[in-house]
């Protein structure tokens, strides 16, 4: 399967199926956000059982507000409350770690932030799985 890539985000293979994992470089657009949510949509298609989700700011600079107007991406954000179990940011801006961390407590969705120098933590929260080298 080839993994998914569009603008700064890439998709890191795990030895996990049902484990999607990105690390972003970067600016997110409109167009990458776009991309990335049709993506996500595809995979919540596809998957009968609930996947888990981890995703790597460390490297992240900002990303264009009005992406989160985009249908599809409005949709893969309401449909992951329903098909995603774990989910875990690593290295997120400190207002949205906070925002991770607090949306844990009130979605049905286990959501954890970690810090840019935990990334083995956060790889074993999400389970046994590691990046394909």
């Amino acid at each position: 399967m080839t993994a998914f890539s569009s603008g700064p985000i890439t998709q890191m293979q795990t030895h996990s199926p049902k484990l999607y994992a990105f690390a972003v470089t970067g600016h997110i657009d409109d167009d990458a956000s776009e991309d990335l949510a049709k993506f996500m949509n595809d995979v919540f298609d596809r998957h009968e059982e609930k996947i888990d989700m981890l995703l790597d700011l460390s490297a992240f600079s900002g990303s264009d507000w009005d992406s989160f107007l985009d249908g599809d991406v409005i949709a893969s954000r309401f449909r992951a409350l329903t098909n995603v179990d774990k989910y875990a940011v690593i290295g997120a801006p400190d207002r949205a770690a906070k925002m991770i961390n607090l949306l844990d407590k009130v979605i049905p969705v286990q959501a954890k932030a970690f810090g840019a120098d935990e990334v083995e933590a956060a790889w074993t929260w999400v389970g046994e799985a590691r990046p394909v080298a």
